[in-house]
């Protein structure tokens, strides 16, 4: 029988897990002898003291810390337990670096007491890609916690106030779990060789507000678009997110597109041109190109659907408003997620290409006459402020996520561990159009 003995208070030896499972663990501190684990019948009191003070005893493994598993409940999928041991161990210790915690794998030090096999001796060693059960026990060298404490304590970070601002002007919408912002035209989601500034890098100096992690993102925006942003503030709440926004994905492309979706997102874009309809539903797959050799590449669409390299996208879109100088404000929804599949929709197949993509549009903007901002210009999502609509002459791409409704994962989270009794209510997000786009709507005298 194996049973965890909760204390109120560190005692001398004791080590202290900091969880990030709200409902599930906060502060759980577990001695780091006998009282952290009890093995009744298997082995002295001083073997039992020895074997344990040399160990750090992570939580005992519960379904309600498994976010794969509530996201795919959340989008009506059959949840199934896919929760490996390494994620559980990045999920109880998200500050370790993942490389280290590979390593230990490969060192075989990492140890599993197994709910199925509690009458046994010692844990046995365990791989990082075995699966948990409800009630496996993982056990961690200490000194690889005490050393990973000592690195993280010798680092600084500069803290600037003038970032900092202009960081939380960003946020849309924040609650214990989640943290949403509109991001501004030309500033990058994820940083990268070459990036000076980056959304995750920002997020992780100046968005915790004291929590101990930092927020994760779940999804992507293209560097040059606009609009709401999601991540997670846990490790957990960041699985559950990836797997809605996955399993949104994976259901269109079996062919399930359900009319009361788990997860919406609406984009306003404007076109060059308009669509022979008012609204339809764009089903073509997407491929990726490599071009110029191998220095870049590009999306297209494809009529092979059976090529292993064919993305099964679907966009649906709706006509605003069409004006008599040639252009078009489209409202577009994205039933799945793939690279570019907005752009790519609109330009091969409406015949429209957004205004200010001259990646996927540059012959539609060539007869125009029309430029792209400079490139010394893009860098610096601050020195487009103002300009890039279209009575400037240089235009910023006109694609900008305004409306996004997802799941309330903390209402989810307090449900515990009982899933099939999970319905949750959902948030709805609305980001304001960037100034660029906001001035070419006014300019056209749109009124929706």
């Amino acid at each position: 029988m194996l049973r965890r003995v909760w204390v109120a208070g560190a005692a001398a030896g004791a080590t202290v897990v900091k969880g990030n499972f709200r409902n599930f663990i906060y502060e759980q501190k577990y001695y780091s002898g006998v009282a952290a684990i009890e093995t009744i019948g298997v082995c002295s009191e001083k073997e039992k003291r020895s074997y344990y003070n040399n160990w750090l005893v992570l939580p005992a493994f519960s379904t309600a810390a498994d976010g794969s598993a509530i996201g795919k409940k959340l989008y009506g999928q059959s949840p199934s337990a896919n929760m490996t041991i390494l994620k559980w161990v990045l999920k109880c210790y998200p500050e370790l670096p993942r490389c280290l915690v590979q390593k230990l794998f490969r060192l075989r030090r990492v140890r599993k007491k197994s709910s199925d096999n509690i009458e046994e001796g010692q844990p046995r060693r365990v791989s990082a890609t075995d699966l948990m059960k409800t009630g496996d026990v993982i056990l961690l060298p200490k000194s690889v916690i005490e050393s990973s404490s000592t690195k993280s304590s010798t680092k600084q970070s500069s803290f600037d106030e003038e970032e900092c601002r202009f960081a939380r002007s960003l946020v849309l919408y924040k609650d214990a779990d989640i943290i949403a912002v509109n991001k501004p035209p030309g500033l990058p989601v994820q940083g990268g060789l070459g990036i000076k500034r980056s959304l995750d890098e920002l997020a992780a100096k100046y968005l915790r507000y004291g929590l101990k992690e930092y927020p994760r993102l779940v999804h992507r925006l293209d560097r040059d678009s606009s609009g709401i942003l999601v991540m997670g503030r846990t490790q957990l709440t960041a699985t559950i997110l990836h797997s809605i926004f996955r399993e949104k994905t994976h259901g269109v492309s079996c062919n399930v597109i359900s009319n009361e979706r788990t997860l919406q997102k609406e984009y306003l874009a404007l076109v060059i041109g308009s669509p022979r309809r008012q609204e339809g539903l764009i089903s073509v797959p997407l491929m990726k190109l490599v071009v110029d050799n191998g220095k870049s590449d590009r999306i297209t669409v494809t009529n092979n659907r059976q090529s292993p390299l064919a993305q099964h996208a679907v966009t649906k879109y709706r006509v605003l408003d069409s004006t008599s100088s040639d252009y078009t404000w489209l409202e577009l929804s994205p039933l799945t997620g793939r690279k570019h599949q907005l752009r790519v929709h609109c330009a091969e197949v409406l015949g429209t290409p957004i205004v200010g993509d001259y990646k996927y549009g540059w012959q539609a903007h060539k007869k125009l006459g029309l430029s792209s901002i400079s490139e010394d210009g893009k860098g610096d999502e601050t020195l487009n402020a103002g300009r890039g609509s279209i009575c400037d002459g240089e235009f910023l791409l006109h694609l900008h996520c305004k409306v996004m409704v997802l799941p309330d994962i903390s209402q989810a989270l307090s449900h515990g561990d009982d899933l099939n009794e999970l319905r949750v209510s959902n948030i709805q997000l609305d980001a304001p159009l960037p100034s660029h786009m906001q001035k070419s709507w006014d300019l056209l005298n749109i009124t929706k």
